[in-house]
């Protein structure tokens, strides 16, 4: 019937927002790099670089529009949105459109897998850190979750939701290669190990069952 908004206290929030914005701002720099690469992305930056080469939209801008998109996805979940998921929405998508231009040509092969390997091991602490800070999930995990209380395996839904996106990118003309398999094989213990050190632990209106505002009725 509800969906809330958790609200930390402003303590919480200063010891946590931190965390928050550079783990983001991280993510945004690791997922632009394999785009200059060329050698593939992760599922869900082959559906936005699909739509990207479909409308001539920004690939940030898309994956902006994309997290808005899922949002509303969230309503018959009833997932509880917090600061972390807006967040998210707006700051990787916005960094990815500052990021990408500012990078250098990727000609050769070296240069190439540099950036690949370089965005493959950012990625991890960045999603250590935003998911750590227990300010809200991003709107793609938002669904994963509210799917898999429904009884539905977290891994089976994780599988459809990543192939999904990516079939459909790849469909639009997204990039698909060695950089999409690195990424699937290596960013779950990635971000696995790089959270078991940044977790926070959840704050006091996470725990609340009676938050201050609701999100939809």
């Amino acid at each position: 019937m509800r969906r809330l908004l958790a609200i930390p206290t402003a303590g919480e929030l200063r010891r946590r927002l931190p965390r928050l914005l550079v783990g983001l701002l991280l993510c945004g720099v690791a997922f632009a790099l394999p785009i200059r690469a060329g050698l593939g992305v992760d599922p869900w930056d082959v559906l936005h670089l699909g739509i990207s080469h479909r409308t001539g939209i920004p690939v940030g801008t898309v994956s902006v529009l994309v997290g808005l998109i899922v949002l509303i996805g969230w309503i018959p979940l009833r997932e509880r949105v917090g600061i972390g998921t807006i967040a998210n929405t707006i700051i990787i998508g916005s960094v990815i459109d500052i990021v990408l231009p500012r990078l250098p040509a990727a000609d050769d092969a070296t240069t190439r897998w540099t950036m690949l390997l370089g965005g493959l091991a950012l990625a991890g602490p960045g999603i250590g850190l935003y998911i750590g800070a227990r300010l809200g999930p991003g709107p793609r995990d938002g669904i994963m979750t509210g799917i898999a209380r429904r009884g539905h395996s977290i891994r089976a839904v994780r599988t459809g939701i990543e192939l999904s996106a990516l079939l459909a990118g790849w469909l639009l003309g997204g990039s698909v290669g060695i950089g999409t398999l690195l990424f699937a094989m290596t960013i779950g213990p990635n971000a696995h190990f790089w959270l078991n050190r940044f977790d926070m632990g959840e704050h006091l209106a996470a725990r609340d069952q009676r938050p201050a505002i609701a999100v939809v009725d």
